[in-house]
């Protein structure tokens, strides 16, 4: 019997690849993850990271540990609402970072990048794990970046009768102001993320950032989340020309801890007493 050209095994898988690549697939190739990338942590002390205030009136570093590898990071003391960064020593141009979050619910945190030596001025890859909040969108940190929001859609938390999380439900973003949102230039659809993020686990964040004016990408899990090209933002107070001439060529990565004062409007939801974000794994390749 003739076999035809498909029923071969090498080839079928030759025409999927090519399928995936002409369609621009939105996942990692298996053994892509750890190519070409060196630590960023040694597992064991916080060497080569710095914790640095978030609000010079309250002058909190937070409280920054590291257990079993894993960096935890939280309020000091906690459920006083004083935030802070953890920032790399290093500074960083074009790159890819790959990092491993598990924050508690809710815990308002997030992936800073491009970012001065203080850690609060610079591009954030979103990890607002609360009611409300959005993962894998961008926000500008720092008023030269105009507080612009990138972000489809967030998320508010179903909870069983423990009062644990249990899953994340889809809203529209919170923060309709039509002066500071931009449009992703990707963004995968809510159903796609909520099928590969997990609740009370451990995710795997992959953030690539390339050019003057960085275009960033981000994969959750291996699955392509977002895109967006920074040097396109339209915005009556975003300058380009601004952003690059504060934040330069290079810049530091940082760790968030939010604050949620008195006057936060989200108060305990913005970061429960008591609550931590722990990341694991943390690695850089330099393009």
């Amino acid at each position: 019997m003739l076999k035809t050209a498909t029923s071969n095994p090498i080839r079928r898988r030759d025409l999927c690849l090519a399928g995936f690549l002409l369609a621009g697939g939105t996942r990692l190739a298996k053994g892509q993850k750890d190519a070409g990338f060196r630590p960023l942590f040694d597992g064991k002390s916080l060497s080569g990271w710095t914790p640095k205030v978030r609000d010079p009136k309250n002058p909190s570093l937070g409280r920054w540990t590291v257990e079993d590898g894993v960096i935890i990071g939280g309020q000091d003391p906690p459920g006083s609402g004083l935030g802070a960064y953890l920032v790399s020593d290093e500074a960083f141009g074009d790159f890819e970072l790959q990092i491993e979050a598990r924050p508690d619910w809710p815990a308002d945190t997030g992936i800073l990048v491009r970012t001065i030596p203080e850690g609060n001025i610079g591009f954030q890859c979103l990890l607002d794990h609360r009611p409300h909040g959005g993962i894998g969108g961008y926000y500008g940190n720092g008023m030269v970046l105009a507080g612009f929001h990138a972000w489809e859609y967030g998320f508010t938390g179903e909870k069983d009768a423990e009062g644990r999380l249990v899953r994340l439900v889809p809203e529209p973003p919170s923060e309709p102001n039509p002066q500071n949102n931009v449009p992703l230039d990707f963004a995968a659809p809510a159903e796609v993320f909520l099928r590969i993020w997990k609740v009370g686990g451990w995710n795997h964040f992959r953030i690539r950032c390339v050019g003057e004016l960085p275009r960033f990408t981000t994969w959750i899990n291996g699955e392509k989340i977002s895109e967006l090209d920074t040097a396109k933002i339209k915005m009556p107070k975003y300058d380009p020309q601004k952003v690059l001439q504060v934040l330069g060529r290079t810049g530091h990565i940082s760790l968030e801890v939010h604050s949620n004062g008195a006057n936060d409007k989200l108060g305990k939801d913005r970061w429960a007493p008591g609550a931590v974000c722990r990341w694991r794994n943390i690695s850089i390749k330099t393009l």
